[in-house]
């Protein structure tokens, strides 16, 4: 290779490096992230057993009331809603996997409201 790569080859190289180290367990599952431009979506997974426990998007969070605006706001309610449904069916604690994005802005806000609703990575 010549050393130059695409957004995306850069984004799916991030992602492998950071699943070698992550792995959802049975009693720590994996809230995987994925952001496309305009909507977010979150999952927490059991990949031991390969099933996906809870799930949330910014396109059901768009019904509910959402405090500020911005795509950063409608993370932060996804991240509230995937925690709350988390903890309902008796997860308390996550390994955080960023999907290979850069740990800033409408990641970062999704991890932050999964920890106001209670989820501990």
């Amino acid at each position: 290779m010549s050393g130059k790569h695409t957004k995306e080859e850069r984004r799916t190289i991030r992602r492998h490096r950071v699943r070698k180290r992550i792995n959802g367990v049975g009693e720590r599952p994996r809230l995987a992230v994925f952001r496309s431009a305009r909507h977010i979506y979150a999952q927490i997974i059991d990949d031991a057993r390969g099933t996906t426990l809870v799930a949330a998007s910014s396109r059901e969070a768009l019904g509910a009331r959402v405090e500020g605006t911005g795509k950063a706001a409608v993370s932060f309610a996804v991240g509230k809603l995937v925690a709350e449904r988390a903890v309902e069916r008796g997860i308390t604690k996550a390994s955080f996997d960023r999907g290979g994005y850069l740990y800033h802005g409408r990641v970062k806000a999704l991890a932050d409201g999964a920890r106001a609703a209670g989820l501990k990575f």
